[in-house]
């Protein structure tokens, strides 16, 4: 099935740094559409929304367009789409189950997207000893409704930043750099609360990067809590989303001076 550029926005650059936005999306293609049950704001509230414009300054950057409701790229090639609601946050996504051919056209967009994503990786690869993968996502941290209090801060910091497979004799101080800068960086007057692997440990794009490239990509998996938006309203707050953006790309050079 051939994709079209509608299917993902991808920038080709010479650093040896990549960003993907890959829950960004929220597309569906009119089969998926017609099958599912969920609302585009059930669906918006779970997806990370913006986070494809964090993404936008890396000179190369590949952001999907489908929802993970489609297909949930950062889930493993065995079971990419959400079949039962424990799959996806106690939501019933369809109205029966999928078919054949709805699952076969996800299948081949997943499969188009890490065929996208591994050429730029090869790409750079080429000419770079290693390089640095800037897996951006967002989390939701007010399930309690609107205008309920906010979720525990102790489990849900401001920014989860996922190592679970990354190799740290290698890129240890990769991982140290972005906790050590981003904690300085202030929102309303408030240091940050910058977090390893507490809510999440990076997902499989992170996951297979390190297994496919051993020892010469690493995967940053950034989880922002959604404190730059309303996560039920969907409405965003574009001056603290501003100096997000801001802050994680004045780090970038120094990430990418410690790498090996």
């Amino acid at each position: 099935m051939a994709m079209s550029v509608a299917d993902w926005e991808l920038q080709e650059g010479d650093a040896p740094l990549i960003a993907v936005a890959i829950h960004d999306g929220h597309q569906l293609r009119p089969e998926a559409a017609a099958a599912t049950r969920l609302s585009e704001d059930e669906r918006l509230r779970e997806e990370d929304p913006y986070t494809g414009r964090l993404a936008e300054p890396a000179p190369t950057h590949l952001i999907p367009r489908r929802s993970r409701f489609e297909v949930d790229l950062n889930r493993s090639p065995e079971s990419p789409v959400y079949l039962g609601p424990e799959q996806a946050w106690g939501l019933d996504v369809w109205h029966q189950p999928p078919t054949a051919s709805l699952l076969a056209g996800s299948m081949a967009y997943y499969d188009a997207f890490y065929a996208a994503y591994q050429s730029q990786i090869e790409r750079l690869l080429a000419t770079h000893d290693s390089i640095l993968v800037l897996d951006l996502h967002s989390y939701n941290h007010q399930r309690g409704g609107p205008g309920a209090p906010y979720d525990d801060p102790e489990a849900n910091p401001d920014i989860n930043l996922g190592t679970g497979t990354l190799d740290r004799s290698r890129f240890g101080a990769v991982a140290e750099i972005f906790v050590q800068e981003m904690s300085k960086v202030e929102l309303g007057g408030v240091a940050l609360d910058v977090r390893e692997n507490v809510k999440f440990k990076g997902g499989y794009l992170a996951r297979s990067s390190h297994a496919d490239y051993p020892g010469r990509v690493c995967a940053l998996s950034i989880e922002f809590k959604k404190i730059f938006m309303d996560e039920w309203t969907g409405i965003l707050n574009e001056a603290h989303h501003a100096h997000l953006k801001e802050s994680l790309w004045r780090l970038a050079p120094a990430l990418l001076n410690a790498l090996p």
